[in-house]
């Protein structure tokens, strides 16, 4: 299962210390995890990456009342190894397509 999520404390005008301490429960987490400018995706089982998603929340939320949370879950039992294998189809794709 893949999970890409973004938390982000409402009200304050800067969120850099609220997803670092985010970000920073991902990384101790042990799962495989990416972080880019928007979203930060892990992989693993429903229960390990909700527990993840759960935690890296409250951490966010103690800068501020409320929290914003985006989720998106690619559910694909039996697979694992797609939080690089999705990309690396993808660039055989396009490196067929350009061959055309």
């Amino acid at each position: 299962m893949l999970v890409a999520f973004s938390v982000a404390p409402n009200g304050s005008e800067s969120v850099h210390d609220a997803v670092a301490a985010a970000v920073k429960v991902v990384r101790e987490s042990g799962l495989p995890h990416r972080t880019d400018s928007m979203f930060t995706t892990i992989e693993g089982d429903w229960d390990e990456c909700m527990d993840v998603v759960k935690r890296a929340t409250e951490a966010c939320g103690r800068y501020g009342n409320r929290v914003g949370l985006v989720l998106k879950a690619d559910i694909r039992p039996g697979h694992t190894g797609e939080l690089t294998g999705k990309l690396d189809r993808l660039e055989a794709a396009i490196e067929a397509q350009s061959g055309e």
